[in-house]
């Protein structure tokens, strides 16, 4: 039976078809060889259906090297404003920061990102914010593949009955625990630089104990 609610390819703009075909390749294995997007999106509150996002920053790394030029940073023009998230984030609603539409932003990044692997701290919440952004512009979901450096963390810790793992990891924590600036702390741009230095740092403590670090040792 045909499924009138199920988006016709041809019915997608070209800019996520020509996404979605960069998926076709075969991914490498080899960290060194594979191209990270690390991400965060700053937003007007925690809730996935009712908030919304304000700004979306990333940075590449690519031969494991944070390739700072190549930098990624939109801010989106939206209706909801969370009074509570704006002392944290800074993002006032009349603001004079050039913004573009949830759509136009969309579009920017998923042509940033391609078929990259994204990074993110507690990653689960900013590609939730992404997706829904997706769905309620009648897009599919993101294709990529993703880390969470919280997750990645508890990899370095050494398992024994004298060390408590906690079940999650700020972002603050961790920076502070690998001496890492926190001088642009609560923007997009600044939490994406800090959690590409925080992935290369982890990276580089797993491989003082692991032969060899693959992309599905970490994915794990």
């Amino acid at each position: 039976m045909f499924n009138f609610f199920k988006k016709n390819k041809a019915s997608l703009p070209q800019f996520w078809n020509d996404y979605a075909l960069k998926f076709k390749e075969k991914p490498t294995e080899k960290l060194v060889d594979t191209v990270y997007t690390v991400l965060d999106t700053e937003t007007t509150g925690f809730d996935y259906s009712n908030d919304r996002i304000l700004c979306i920053g990333a940075v590449k790394l690519v031969q494991q090297q944070i390739a700072i030029r190549d930098g990624f940073e939109v801010f989106v023009t939206q209706q909801v404003y969370g009074k509570d998230a704006a002392p944290i984030h800074g993002i006032l609603k009349n603001s004079t920061v050039p913004r573009v539409t949830e759509l136009e932003a969309l579009e920017q990044f998923i042509t940033y990102v391609g078929n990259s692997v994204i990074i993110a701290h507690h990653a689960i919440f900013d590609l939730n914010m992404i997706n829904n952004a997706l769905l309620r512009n009648g897009l599919p979901e993101l294709k990529n593949t993703y880390l969470d450096t919280s997750h990645l963390y508890k990899k370095t810790i050494i398992r024994s009955n004298l060390i408590t793992r906690k079940e999650n990891y700020t972002l603050d924590e961790l920076a502070d625990k690998f001496s890492i600036s926190k001088k642009d702390r609560h923007t997009a741009m600044g939490d994406a630089y800090i959690t590409a230095i925080l992935f290369l740092k982890i990276i580089s403590k797993l491989k003082e104990s692991k032969k060899e670090v693959t992309l599905s040792f970490l994915r794990d």
